[in-house]
């Protein structure tokens, strides 16, 4: 069963469209990418599944049905606009919203306690929102998002304002939900935590679907011709190999498209002695470099934004 059905789905603001015919269906236990650069049209999307917008055409199924009030204690959504209240305590936030997700009593108050030590936050429970450090805010954000366990959970920049322990735990946590077979949608800026927790990615711009499918079979389909470069040195020389069809250049590190039939054998033996060469693997093209190539813009910080 599909967790989620969109079907050709539009939704205009003026003569402006911020979605257009986007079609895709979610597997049900599966972690889901969504993708694009600012104003592609993603968190419009995840509204129109939300019921927080209307779509003006098109369809959308959730869990096998129309999206109602009801439905919405099936699903955990974290929002790009994160809502705390800041003068309430962090035990009493939580109670308060799990009782909203139907979860009461001493099955919210263990449920509480459970992911508030996992997330180490056990001895601020008596403590204000306000008080929290905006990691920790975060955390608690998604606490209230997934402690009534839903079926359904829709993340929108979940690893904002996270260190790497916490990114970690986060996407360990992601994973033990696809196991229970929970369905997970999220959009991300990191793309490294795309490549490695998602099955499925849509990328949209402007408004409109440029890529969709099975993760890794998208990644196969661009070959094996991508050269990963760390290295020690000025590597300009690099870009007047005839063999090379495109470079990103990150200083010390590059992403190497090679044209068709080059042989990165003969790429490597142009540079030993030119400069120090830290790592040089031949690969299939990360995610980032599909997604430059797919819609044409150059991020210098190698990031996704909505």
């Amino acid at each position: 069963m599909n967790a989620l059905e969109i079907e050709n789905i539009s939704k205009k603001f003026d003569n402006f469209y911020a979605v257009k015919n986007l079609s895709f269906k979610i597997p049900e236990g599966s972690i889901y990418g969504l993708l694009g650069p600012n104003g592609a049209g993603k968190t419009t999307t995840i509204r129109m599944v939300m019921n927080i917008i209307i779509p003006d055409e098109g369809n959308i199924k959730v869990l096998n049905q129309k999206m109602d009030e009801k439905m919405k204690e099936r699903i955990g959504y974290l929002p790009e606009e994160r809502g705390l209240y800041p003068k309430m305590k962090v035990g009493e936030i939580l109670l308060f919203l799990a009782n909203i997700k139907g979860l009461k009593g001493e099955k919210a108050r263990k449920e509480i306690n459970f992911w508030l030590k996992r997330f180490d936050l056990l001895n601020w429970k008596e403590k204000k929102v306000e008080e929290l450090s905006r990691g920790m805010q975060q955390k608690l954000q998604f606490i209230v998002t997934v402690i009534h366990y839903p079926e359904l959970v829709i993340l929108d920049e979940p690893f904002a304002g996270l260190d790497p322990v916490n990114t970690k735990l986060l996407k360990d946590i992601m994973l033990e939900m696809k196991e229970k077979r929970r369905t997970i949608i999220f959009s991300t800026h990191r793309m490294e935590q795309v490549e490695m927790v998602c099955d499925n990615i849509c990328l949209i711009n402007k408004a409109e679907k440029v890529l969709e499918g099975n993760l890794s079979e998208i990644k196969k389909q661009y070959g094996k011709n991508t050269v990963l470069l760390d290295y020690e040195g000025d590597g300009s020389f690099i870009k007047t190999f005839p063999e090379i069809e495109k470079i990103d250049d990150y200083g010390k590190f590059m992403e190497i498209k090679l044209k068709e039939k080059a042989d990165p054998q003969q790429i490597l033996s142009k540079l030993v002695g030119k400069i120090r060469i830290n790592k040089y693997e031949v690969k299939e093209p990360t995610l980032n470099a599909i997604f430059i190539e797919k819609v044409g813009v150059r991020d210098e910080k190698n990031i996704i934004s909505h």
